[in-house]
C-alpha cells in the first residue's frame, strides 16, 4: 500500500508539472509526450517568503518553472537601493536568460519568493539543449516567443516615456488583474501582496504620485483598496484610461 501510495503521489506531481510545464509561453506548442521527456531532469526546490531562488549576479545556467506561489523579480543600485522589476505566478517561467546567452553572463536580477511554501523546479542548460536537439521545430517556437518578450519590453520602454502615470497605472492593474485576479460578488480581486512602494516601481513612478492616482480611481469608484489587494468594479474604464 505504502509503495502505490507513493507511485500515485509521484504521478500526480508529474502530472501538475507537466500541466505548468505546458502553461509556459515557451512551452505552450509542445506536446506532452515531448514534455514528458524533460520531467525527469526536473528538480524541486521549496522555499518561505523572503527566500531566493536565485541571486543578481550568479553564474548557474539554469532555468525554473514556477509551479505554486508567486515570485518578485527585483534589481540592487549601487547605492543599494532595491528596486522591483516584475511579478511572476504559477505556470510562469523564470531566468531563462542565462540558459540562452550564449556567454552565460551573471543574471541581471533576484527572484524573491512572495508567497510561503513557493515551489519552483530547476533545468539545467545541458539537460534543455540535449532535448532541444531532438525537437529542433520546438526551438523555432521558443525563438518567436522570446522575440515577442523583447517587444514587450520595447512597449514597456515606450509606456514609460510616452504614457503619463495614471496610465501606466491603469496598464498595470489591467495585466496584474488578468493574471491574478479572482472574481467574486463584489467585483474583480487582486491579491498583489505589494507595499506602496513596490507597486510605484511596477508602475515606474513615485509612490506620492501613484498612490494619487490610485485615490483618483478610487474616487471615481472603478477600484477600491483593501489592504495589499485591489477590487477592480470598472476594468472597462481602466482599460480606456490605459489607452488614452
Amino acid at each position: 500500500m505504502g509503495g502505490e501510495h507513493l507511485a500515485s503521489q509521484d504521478f500526480n506531481e508529474q502530472d501538475l508539472r507537466r500541466e505548468a510545464l505546458l502553461r509556459t509561453a515557451l512551452f505552450k506548442q509542445v506536446k506532452p509526450q515531448e514534455a514528458d521527456q524533460l520531467l525527469p531532469h526536473m528538480q524541486t526546490h521549496r522555499y518561505n517568503k523572503g527566500e531566493s531562488v536565485f541571486r543578481e549576479g550568479d553564474t548557474d545556467r539554469r532555468m525554473y518553472l514556477l509551479e505554486y506561489g508567486r515570485v518578485k523579480l527585483t534589481r540592487e543600485s549601487s547605492d543599494h537601493r532595491i528596486h522591483l522589476l516584475s511579478i511572476h505566478g504559477r505556470g510562469e517561467l523564470l531566468g531563462e536568460i542565462p540558459v540562452f546567452d550564449p556567454t552565460g553572463g551573471p543574471r541581471t536580477a533576484s527572484a524573491v519568493c512572495m508567497t510561503h511554501g513557493t515551489i519552483v523546479a530547476s533545468l539545467e542548460r545541458n539537460a534543455l539543449f540535449a532535448w532541444l536537439s531532438e525537437h529542433p521545430r520546438v526551438a523555432i517556437d521558443m525563438l518567436q516567443v522570446l522575440a515577442n518578450r523583447a517587444r514587450l519590453n520595447n512597449e514597456r520602454i515606450s509606456d514609460l516615456v510616452f504614457m503619463d502615470v495614471p496610465g501606466r497605472l491603469a496598464k498595470t492593474l489591467i495585466d496584474l488583474a488578468q493574471r491574478f485576479g479572482e472574481p467574486s460578488e463584489d467585483g474583480l480581486v487582486v491579491p498583489h501582496d505589494l507595499t506602496q512602494e513596490e507597486m510605484a516601481q511596477l508602475v515606474g513612478a513615485s509612490r506620492e504620485t501613484v498612490n494619487k492616482a490610485l485615490m483618483d480611481f478610487t474616487q471615481r469608484h472603478w477600484i477600491s483598496r483593501r489592504g495589499h489587494t485591489i477590487i477592480i468594479y470598472q476594468p472597462g474604464k481602466l482599460i480606456r484610461r490605459a489607452h488614452q
